[in-house]
């Protein structure tokens, strides 16, 4: 797909972060844009954004961890538009731990899975089959983190278990395409090279009302992009970060280059997967890998 002037693309967690870069950028390309959010002034803001760059979009309050929901998402998107050429299954959330996993409330472990690994199956099941019975080229995009799929950062068990899983999902997928022929691809974009500055360290803020927070959860101090870049700065350290809009910008080039692995590496998390692969194939006992 090299142009996208015209296709129809449709956003999970399209409202902040990367999920807005992304739209802005497809309406920049002249796409025509759905996007979904569980906020629901922030979808407000998104929708009347592209509005007023002259974008037809179209805007849905969704939640990737209900499939009812996911199911109304794309009926909507298609009686819309009457098409769909590019789902980014991309909503996400970070659930803020920190500690021994041990000591984690299950809670956690139950909302990092229902929207970050379930939320890929309810958007799959929500859209594949209606993008294989079109019939024609489209891409389905999936966000993960290379946090799972290529590294274990040990401060972030829940996050790093969701996404390995997301990346097996992701790349099952893509396998079971490819076998079909399918004129649906499947790309897998990894948010980078650095820490990108979104707003999933405050993901709370969309925490549901049935599995709350344990009241007695230690406060990481991590709220921000910010707070994590004055924790490091007490150390001497600086913290690189990568802005949404790059991300926009390498994934649409990823699409239109057929990538698969739309995967930008910073030196240092490059160097820590190569040792984690050794690891693995020389049958060494691994160590934590360094990637700030």
């Amino acid at each position: 797909m090299q142009e996208f002037n015209n296709k129809v693309a449709v956003i999970t967690g399209g409202a902040s972060g990367v999920g807005r870069a992304l739209a802005l950028a497809l309406a920049n390309e002249g796409a025509k844009v759905v996007i979904a959010d569980i906020e629901a002034q922030a979808l407000e803001r998104g929708v009347a954004e592209l509005t007023e760059m002259g974008c037809e979009c179209l805007g849905q309050r969704a939640d990737v961890t209900d499939p009812a929901s996911m199911q109304a998402l794309a009926e909507a998107a298609w009686k819309k538009f009457g098409a769909v050429h590019l789902v980014f299954a991309n909503a996400g959330v970070g659930t803020g731990e920190g500690g021994n996993m041990w000591d984690y409330n299950l809670n956690d472990w139950e909302w990092g899975f229902r929207v970050n690994t379930w939320g890929l199956i309810h958007t799959i099941n929500a859209f594949l089959p209606k993008l294989v019975e079109q019939g024609e080229e489209a891409h389905f995009v999936v966000t993960g983190s290379g946090n799972g799929a290529f590294l274990v950062l040990p401060d972030t068990p829940i996050y790093t278990a969701t996404k390995a899983a997301v990346q097996a999902i992701t790349e099952n997928l893509h396998y079971q395409l490819q076998a079909q022929q399918s004129p649906v691809k499947v790309n897998a974009l990894f948010p980078g090279p650095n820490v990108v500055n979104t707003g999933i360290f405050n993901s709370e803020r969309n925490r549901p009302q049935d599995l709350p927070v344990d009241p007695n959860k230690p406060d990481s101090g991590i709220h921000s992009v910010d707070d994590m870049k004055a924790i490091m700065a007490q150390y001497d350290m600086e913290l690189k970060t990568t802005e949404p809009e790059e991300v926009a910008a390498f994934a649409l080039n990823g699409i239109r280059a057929e990538t698969f692995w739309i995967s930008p590496m910073s030196e240092k998390s490059r160097a820590a997967f190569i040792a984690r692969t050794q690891s693995i194939l020389e049958g060494t006992t691994p160590t934590p890998p360094n990637v700030l």
